[in-house]
């Protein structure tokens, strides 16, 4: 009798841990979507990577905590996502989730409506879901929201920095609206930033905010600066019209004709191979893209180098002139000096290998191979990399 009493002991113990934390639906994303609109609820998402150190330190120190289990449990459709797993690269693709722990509040049709990241403590994370937990959201879309002429201010600057990514143009009307709401009301360097980001020509209806706040914008940053802004402002519209849609191809006679007297020819060079850098790889222009690139990045030390790898990643796929190629080298060099991933090493092993470098191609791509199975990644391609090498 005392066995079996204890047994029961140990199983009500087991139940009751087994219910305490946030409650995570172990079902398909699509039927947590439905859930969430036949319960006119918002679905949080924890996602997460099993290798992430603070995706786990979230699900040991903050999501068992009573304040936060009752909050989420009570108001949400909980989910977790391995993104590396199953349903989850198809949902990071989706959403755009880079970094681990990423966190998400989506309505039933799968709108994001409030997303963070990285590890919080209790009251930041809380905070957060009390911020996402507005029962408009619940039972509207953003868009349907904005469409009704929502003007909450908050709720403006978070759907800015939703669609800044996914639907510009969306995000664009978005600002307008934000800014007309806000225009009696001084300027954060926030707001700045989302000025200047969703500011492309003269003709926005942002660029009234830009010239008849120059008093206060020259408080946040220098006139010079401000100058330079209001200049390539400017020749933002001379790059558009000097694209043709159809061809794909950029008249340089034109744009240099227009923006040399605005901006000097030095800067219009720069702006003119910036442009290309950008739009070539989109129409698979890839000889435009090497001369402009090789033009652009000549100074690689001036230049972030997550940007300097994506430039080497292109042309180790697309060119194959071996002194752009030692280029591209240099490129990868820099980035693997500053952060040495999988895909960082196993760039410039690629690299490597396409100019006739086979020894440190081999070390690079064995680099590659052993970081990528140290952080859970796919070691595929340097593996093939290391079968080509042999």
């Amino acid at each position: 009798m005392k066995k079996i009493f204890s047994l029961l002991i140990l199983c009500i113990s087991i139940l009751i841990f087994s219910q305490e934390g946030i409650n995570f639906q172990q079902t398909s994303f699509k039927e947590i979507l439905a859930k969430a609109k036949a319960e006119k609820k918002i679905v949080f998402i924890d996602a997460y990577a099993s290798w992430c150190g603070p995706c786990k330190l979230m699900e040991k120190n903050v999501f068992p905590l009573k304040s936060v289990s009752d909050y989420y449990n009570t108001n949400f459709i909980n989910a977790r996502f391995d993104m590396e797993k199953g349903e989850g690269p198809q949902l990071a693709m989706k959403y755009g989730i880079r970094s681990y722990p990423s966190f998400l509040f989506l309505n039933g049709d799968g709108e994001v409506v409030l997303k963070n990241m990285g590890y919080m403590g209790e009251d930041d994370f809380l905070t957060i879901a009390k911020e996402a937990n507005n029962p408009k959201y619940a039972t509207s879309s953003n868009k349907e929201l904005f469409e009704k002429g929502e003007k909450d201010p908050e709720f403006l600057l978070n759907m800015m920095r939703l669609y800044a990514d996914n639907d510009y143009d969306l995000a664009k009307k978005v600002s307008e609206r934000y800014f007309e709401v806000k225009k009696n009301d001084p300027l954060t360097k926030d707001d700045l930033g989302m000025l200047l980001y969703f500011l492309k020509s003269p003709n926005d209806p942002n660029y009234k905010v830009f010239v008849s706040k120059k008093a206060e914008i020259i408080t946040l940053m220098s006139e010079d600066i401000y100058k330079q802004f209001d200049a390539n402002i400017k020749i933002s519209k001379i790059l558009e019209t000097s694209l043709d849609q159809k061809t794909g191809v950029i008249n340089d006679a034109y744009f240099y004709k227009n923006a040399i007297p605005l901006i000097g020819k030095d800067d219009a060079e720069t702006a003119l191979n910036r442009m290309k850098v950008l739009f070539y790889p989109t129409v698979s222009n890839y000889t435009g893209y090497e001369k402009a690139a090789l033009e652009y990045y000549k100074n690689s030390d001036s230049f972030d180098t997550e940007e300097l790898i994506k430039a080497a990643w292109i042309f180790s796929e697309h060119v194959s002139n071996r002194i752009s190629l030692k280029k591209a080298e240099e490129w990868a060099e820099k980035a693997v000096m500053k952060s040495e991933t999988a895909e960082n090493t196993y760039i410039l092993a690629k690299l490597y290998a396409e100019t006739g470098n086979k020894d440190n191609a081999k070390m690079y791509a064995e680099i590659a191979k052993n970081l990528a199975v140290t952080q859970g990644k796919d070691a595929t391609l340097a593996t093939k990399l290391l079968e080509t090498l042999k």
